[in-house]
């Protein structure tokens, strides 16, 4: 690109991060250095405020980047991920945001430990909800790294591997100076620049069609180089019987993901009541869908006006579609108007990224310090000063996979972190609000039995070796044919918590469960 593009958007980027750090210095200069005020901002944030937060952690660079380039790219079955997406808050908001905030006080282990034996539930949970963090995590640094790698001409790996490390030094800084309420902020300032730019973007590409969509899809076809195969389902996940069940395994990671994600959950405690965490995932529904409706409208605009081939060009994964969108709608390379506009879109992605990296730091960086640290120390002290410690230890690692995995689909990789997420956390946290008889047993059997085999399937899948795409194409160790886990390990964590349980020889605490159920559903002795 040229320099007018990275003078400006290099501009937008240095403000942006002025800005949260200016706000992440202010919010340290004024926190009182409690769990509860590091963990939750002091369960001190309004209904729409953190509505809009949640927004702001939810719509990651995988919905901005990922979502609108499988579009781009395969058309009909790309649009899997905003529906998968969306749809998902409803499990959210009728199975799982009031209860957990009543029964928790900071993550997803404090509900299940209410009424289990606390170490071994602790230790599952904390491990899983660290390994679903870390994943998600890598989605967000392969996004930073593609688009600096577009703005600076896709020739520079050093500069993309630059910017991974960037990137994970801020998060650490937001998480360990400023907690909770420094992200919670950055994430409200994210989300309305995020909705502003593709509110903007989208009106910009139906003022191009004069507002006809059959128009947009039909030149969207013909320039994808698939004819009306990209308005029908199957071209990326109908080829044969294995991509119709990855098809399938992917929607059911997708729907069932987002209510075991850790720094989804951990939101719900940042607002005083159980009511106010269920207006907050209104406000966040109302919100997030709007956005996801956008993206369909983005990626078929990219589709048609950019060209397929030619977003396959600059990133093969499709992640530059919509800062490639944007150029082309504000006049072509070499304008005023498509500098500008690209400027802004490549500024707001990159605060997409740096807020949502934030937040999931911050969760997963709890679930060491008040899950694993606790758990392992009889008389545990200076949990918030572990869970900064564990944010440069969870940074790093971020940072390293993110290298690794630079050339894969954000969204792609974010789904992944949902069917980790849907496998491990899901059941332990169903099982142990609805279930009377569940024991600690199953508990930890739930956990492990959806995260091991999920991980070794994705370990033994054509993401890792055997294919042109792969992490490491010259190896072949792919024993597991499809590409998402889903479909396998959802299920087996289900099956692995009931097993657990009924072989248990353990009785189950009526008493426990009875407090555990009146505290869900009423508030009555909730932190």
């Amino acid at each position: 690109m040229t320099g007018d593009h990275q003078t400006l958007a290099l501009l937008l980027f240095s403000t942006f991060v002025a800005v949260t750090l200016g706000i992440t210095t202010w919010v340290s200069r004024h926190r009182h250095g409690s769990a509860e005020e590091f963990y939750a901002g002091g369960r001190l944030f309004s209904p729409m405020e953190n509505g809009f937060a949640i927004a702001g952690d939810y719509m990651s660079a995988a919905s901005f980047l990922g979502i609108s380039g499988v579009i781009a790219l395969y058309g009909y079955d790309g649009m899997l991920y905003s529906v998968g997406f969306l749809v998902a808050w409803l499990v959210v908001l009728f199975l799982v945001a009031e209860l957990v905030r009543n029964c928790g006080r900071f993550t997803l282990a404090d509900v299940v430990a209410a009424r289990m034996r606390e170490r071994p539930v602790r230790i599952a949970a904390g491990t899983s909800s660290v390994t679903v963090s870390v994943m998600y995590l890598v989605a967000q640094m392969v996004g930073a790294g593609s688009l600096v790698a577009l703005l600076l001409g896709g020739t520079s790996e050093a500069a993309r591997t630059w910017t991974v490390i960037g990137v994970g030094a801020l998060m650490v800084i937001y998480v360990s100076l400023g907690g909770m309420r420094a992200t919670t902020w950055i994430q409200i300032v994210k989300a309305v620049l995020l909705l502003g730019g593709t509110v903007a973007l989208t009106a910009l590409v139906l003022v191009r069609f004069h507002g006809d969509l059959d128009r947009l899809l039909r030149t969207a076809a013909e320039r994808s180089g698939h004819g009306e195969a990209f308005l029908a389902p199957g071209l990326a996940y109908g080829g044969d019987w294995t991509s119709r069940f990855d098809f399938i395994s992917l929607g059911l990671a997708l729907l069932l993901g987002t209510a075991g994600l850790p720094h989804i959950l951990s939101r719900f405690y940042t607002v005083p009541t159980a009511r106010a965490a269920r207006r907050s995932v209104v406000w966040s529904i109302g919100l997030i869908g709007g956005f996801y409706l956008m993206t369909i409208v983005l990626g078929f605009g990219a589709a048609a006006l950019v060209g397929t081939d030619a977003v396959r060009a600059s990133n093969a994964a499709g992640n530059t579609a919509v800062p490639l969108l944007a150029l082309d709608l504000g006049g072509g390379a070499g304008s005023t108007g498509g500098t500008v506009l690209f400027a802004v879109v490549a500024a707001v992605a990159f605060a997409t990224i740096l807020a949502v990296v934030a937040g999931v730091t911050l969760a997963s960086s709890a679930s060491v310090a008040h899950d694993l640290y606790a758990s392992l120390r009889r008389r545990p002290r200076g949990e918030v000063a572990v869970a900064r410690l564990a944010a440069v230890g969870i940074g790093a690692v971020a940072i390293g996979l993110g290298l690794l995995a630079r050339d894969l689909n954000v969204a792609f990789l974010v789904g992944l972190a949902f069917a980790v997420a849907a496998s491990a956390n899901l059941p332990v946290l169903l099982y142990s609000l609805f279930w009377r008889g569940f024991t600690t047993r199953g508990a930890v059997w739930a956990v492990y039995g959806g995260l091991v085999p999920a991980v070794v399937l994705v370990l033994l899948s054509p993401v890792v070796s055997g294919g042109e795409q792969s992490l490491f194409p010259g190896v072949d160790f792919q024993y597991f044919p499809l590409q998402n886990p889903g479909l396998v390990s959802i299920p087996l964590g289900f099956l692995a918590g009931w097993i657990g349980t009924v072989t248990s020889p353990e009785v189950p605490d009526e008493a426990k469960h009875a407090e555990t159920e009146v505290r869900s559903l009423t508030g009555a002795g909730a932190v």
